[in-house]
């Protein structure tokens, strides 16, 4: 399988919009696994963890950093 095959397969696989969360314009830039990561966080956060979410991100704005959250952060090291 090329490259190119692999990122339109891994991103198949991706789809924010089945979060129901606004997704910062940023993580469209990060590699393909990061986004995959990231996609795999935020289906699996809870109602709380939403509210969370979605209240930094307002608050931060532009500067808000899904990969330097505390959430993803704590997230990630339960799951590497």
């Amino acid at each position: 399988m090329s490259q190119t095959q692999e990122q339109e397969q891994v991103k198949s696989q991706i789809n924010f919009e089945l979060t129901k969360l606004s997704i910062p314009e940023s993580v469209f830039k990060l590699s393909l696994e990061n986004q995959r990561e990231i996609y795999n966080y935020l289906i699996q956060m809870n109602e709380h963890q939403k509210k969370a979410y979605l209240i930094a991100k307002d608050h931060l704005g532009t500067s808000f950093n899904i990969l330097k959250s505390n959430g993803y952060s704590e997230w990630i090291k339960l799951n590497k």
